[in-house]
Parts: structure tokens; C-alpha cells; sequence
């Protein structure tokens, strides 16, 4: 099970890396934005139909999506039961609080990903006004203050998943076995923490101020 979310964490570190970079596309003006979002559909072909990368990715992020949250759920359930000596229980509140917070900031997102997808995927939530511009409805979104708010709440969220997910990730796969090792997978957590959750939440803050529109 943890092997399991390692390497479906991994796939999600991945996705939301590339994912951060083409929102800053964002800053490069609304032709920009939208040739990028109209060559996601159009990459692959003819050898890929017309949005085929894109329902590869999806299909993939769904099983990930699946695998990751059922191995949680198990862990999480295999943790509750778990009977352990008064010694291991005091030793490990440090640990459990940590975990918990795993638990409930994964809801978090979770929920946000549902959200997300229903306001710039399927379209069936738009405030702000829709578009058939992909720029312009990321405009439109985050000039709504509390989208915005919803947005950081969900990328403090995900800053901490990054943080203690991908330590946990490089404990499971046996990469923090030295002090030196543990140091630099500490430092490279920390760093994908923090510039991931800061390059997604540039485009919507300068959207809010009025600088990109």
C-alpha cells in the first residue's frame, strides 16, 4: 500500500509540475494561453485523435487518482486498528498528528480536484462568466474573490501534501537511508513545496488585481 502511494504520488508530482507551467503560460497574453491549451488537444496528431493526449492523461491521472486514495484509506484504516504498547502510542504522537493531517488536507483536495474539473473542464459551474476562451475563463474565475480564497486554502493544502507526501515517498522507495540522503530529500521536499503552490497561484493573484485581464 505504501509503495503504491509512492508511486501514484509521484504521478501526481509530475502532473501538477507541468501543470503549474502551463498556467504561468497565463503571462504571455491571452493568444498565448489559448494556442497552449488548443495544442494540448492537438498533440499527437494525426497518430492521436483530436484531445486524445489529453484523455490518455486523464485515464491515467483517474487510475492514479483511484489507486492513491484507496492505499490511503487503507493504511488510514490499518493505523485506527492497529494495537500497539503504551511505549510505541507516546512515541508515536508526533508521527500521528502528522498523519492526520495527511488524512484531511488529501479530503481537502480531493474535494478542490471535483470542484476544479467542474469549473474549467466541464463547465458546469462558472463564476465569473463563461467563455469558449480558455484565458478568458480563467479571467473570469479568478476575478471572483472567494475563487480565489478557495484556491489558496486548496494550494496551502497542497503544499503540505507535497512536503510530507514526497518525504514519506522517498522513505518508502529507501532513499533517505543516510543522514546526507535524508538531508537533501528533506531540502528537495521543501523546495517542490514551495515553488509548485507559488508558480499556480501568480496567474489568479495578478488576475485579481487587475494586471492580467
Amino acid at each position: 500500500m505504501k509503495l503504491l502511494m509512492a508511486v501514484t504520488g509521484a504521478i501526481f508530482v509530475g502532473y501538477v509540475a507541468l501543470h503549474m507551467y502551463g498556467n504561468l503560460m497565463a503571462f504571455g497574453g491571452q493568444q498565448t494561453f489559448d494556442t497552449y491549451a488548443h495544442h494540448l488537444r492537438t498533440f499527437g496528431q494525426p497518430m492521436l485523435p483530436y484531445s486524445g493526449l489529453l484523455w490518455v492523461v486523464r485515464l491515467v491521472l483517474v487510475l492514479s487518482l483511484v489507486g492513491h486514495v484507496y492505499a490511503a484509506f487503507k493504511l488510514w484504516s490499518r493505523a485506527d486498528s492497529a494495537r500497539s504498547t503504551k511505549y510505541a502510542v507516546k512515541k508515536a504522537t508526533k508521527a500521528t498528528f502528522s498523519s492526520k493531517w495527511m488524512r484531511w488536507g488529501g479530503v481537502a483536495l480531493l474535494v478542490f480536484v471535483i470542484w476544479h474539473i467542474l469549473q474549467f473542464t466541464t463547465r458546469t459551474v462558472t463564476p465569473g462568466g463563461d467563455s469558449d476562451s480558455p484565458y478568458l475563463r480563467l479571467v473570469n474565475g479568478f476575478s471572483v474573490w472567494w475563487v480565489f480564497l478557495i484556491y489558496v486554502v486548496a494550494l496551502f493544502a497542497l503544499a503540505m501534501h507535497l512536503r510530507h507526501g514526497i518525504w514519506s515517498a522517498c522513505q518508502t522507495l529507501g532513499w533517505t537511508s543516510s543522514v546526507l540522503s535524508a538531508r537533501i530529500v528533506n531540502a528537495i521536499a521543501i523546495a517542490i513545496a514551495v515553488i509548485i503552490p507559488l508558480g499556480f497561484v501568480l496567474p489568479p493573484f495578478f488576475i485579481l488585481i487587475g494586471v492580467l485581464n
